[in-house]
């Protein structure tokens, strides 16, 4: 091992010894970590070279994937750190230099118990088919929720799952299920054409890592009507604003066909957000849509504005509403107001929640 592998695995000791989930190396400036949601300098580390970060990144990137790098400016990638855990990197140019994002993804699988999130998420494990998206802003848990909900079914049904991700994250284990893994870039030239080649390899269940495309959100939309359980991610806040977001990527002409085919294939929306708790790490706070007859009609007739209101008052049925979650974890004094005011979606139904 030389120096700078030495240095590159000093520093990832570092985040794992800390209970950090990001490192950040970026010439002329000291190591950063993230530890329950923020940024700290390693003080006692060195200011990185332009040096230092050439040989970090050529250390971590095989030729072919650094030809990515320069042409692009950036690429993303796993790094496995021995048999402490795995980094999702993403290297990317800054003022000509080579800075690097590492956001570590521990061994061990956690269940959905485990992540603190509801039980009733478990319904999703037992779906033969359907499309169940999980959608929040980036590093707030949705890889590992999806996780989650797959190594479930892994353990607890004979199925074939594909996931294709860019890049793989999580890696599971023999269960009762075959898992076929696929990296985009290594395994698959893009998302889209591994859905579509899914069709023909007699998959069950399919986790795409995230949907970037028209394309790649109709196929989706198709495998779950004809049979498939489609398990996926999107960078949106919640439920209402998912459904738009689907529906807008589309063609005018083509925008009741899609309402149509969502409103059928749905199974249901879930956001989430980790929010700093009180007694330290992060805790969950999430939104459940599920799909209904009354959701279902909303989606064909295009009123997604109404959603919301659906979310709040069907409780019952076990839709969870982001709010009243919110509220339920200051009474718990699990999180404080004010972090819980940060991520509320409405301030005035949070306040009456209270």
């Amino acid at each position: 091992m030389n120096s700078t592998e030495q240095k590159l695995t000093g520093l990832l000791d570092i985040v794992i010894a800390e209970g950090g989930s990001d490192l950040h190396l970026t010439a002329r400036r000291r190591p950063i970590i993230r530890v329950d949601g923020a940024l700290i300098p390693l003080l006692q580390q060195p200011e990185l070279t332009d040096e230092d970060m050439d040989g970090i990144i050529k250390s971590m990137l095989p030729p072919e994937r650094m030809k990515i790098l320069e042409q692009n400016q950036s690429v993303d990638f796993a790094y496995s750190h021995g048999d402490k855990g795995r980094f999702r990197v993403n290297g990317y140019v800054v003022q000509g230099v080579v800075a690097i994002a590492m956001r570590l993804i521990p061994h061990a699988i956690r269940t959905i118990a485990q992540l603190n999130l509801p039980p009733i998420l478990d319904i999703f494990t037992h779906r033969s088919q359907g499309f169940f998206i999980v959608v929040g802003p980036v590093g707030q848990g949705k890889t590992t929720t999806l996780a989650a909900i797959v190594d479930s079914i892994n353990h607890a049904r004979s199925e074939h799952i594909i996931t294709i991700e860019n890049p793989i994250e999580y890696l599971f284990e023999k269960g009762k299920s075959l898992i076929h893994q696929r990296e985009v870039h290594s395994d698959t030239p893009d998302f889209h054409i591994a859905l579509q080649a899914a069709f023909r390899e007699d998959v069950n269940v399919i986790m795409l890592g995230e949907m970037r495309n028209k394309e790649t959100i109709s196929s989706a939309v198709t495998a779950a009507e004809t049979g498939h359980l489609v398990l996926s991610t999107l960078h949106t806040n919640n439920a209402a604003q998912t459904i738009d977001r689907i529906i807008d990527i589309f063609p005018a002409e083509q925008q009741d066909q899609v309402r149509v085919q969502l409103a059928g294939s749905l199974s249901g929306i879930f956001s989430q957000r980790l929010i700093p708790r009180i007694s330290g790490g992060l805790i969950p706070a999430y939104e459940l849509l599920l799909n209904n007859s009354a959701v279902a009609n909303l989606i064909r007739e295009g009123r997604t504005n109404e959603i919301s209101t659906v979310i709040q008052t069907s409780l019952k049925d076990g839709m969870i509403d982001m709010d009243r979650t919110l509220a339920d974890l200051v009474r718990r004094g699990e999180v404080t107001i004010e972090h819980a005011y940060e991520h509320s979606f409405d301030t005035k139904t949070f306040e009456r929640y209270l």
